[in-house]
């Protein structure tokens, strides 16, 4: 499976993230355009929190992936085991 940002989404992203104080936005006038995007100390202070975070996911994908697939294994048994 292949997941894909369109442009739209990233766009309603960094607008989002722009508006919640987390980064900011700097257009240059030029040709081509460029805009350059960078966090705010606000949105620098989620480093860590986050580093927190992604380390306890990876930390704990064979825990979860079990558990997406006994989920799965007890619906697949209970979709076959219900009467049409």
């Amino acid at each position: 499976m292949v997941n894909v940002v369109t442009p739209k989404v990233l766009t309603q992203t960094l607008r989002a993230l722009e508006r919640d104080g987390l980064i900011t936005r700097t257009v240059y006038a030029q040709v081509p355009p460029r805009v350059e995007y960078e966090l705010t100390s606000l949105g620098e202070s989620l480093l860590q929190p986050l580093t927190v975070l992604r380390h306890w996911a990876e930390s704990h994908v064979p825990t979860i992936l079990e558990a997406r697939d006994a989920y799965d294994e007890a619906q697949d048994e209970a979709l076959l085991g219900s009467p049409n």
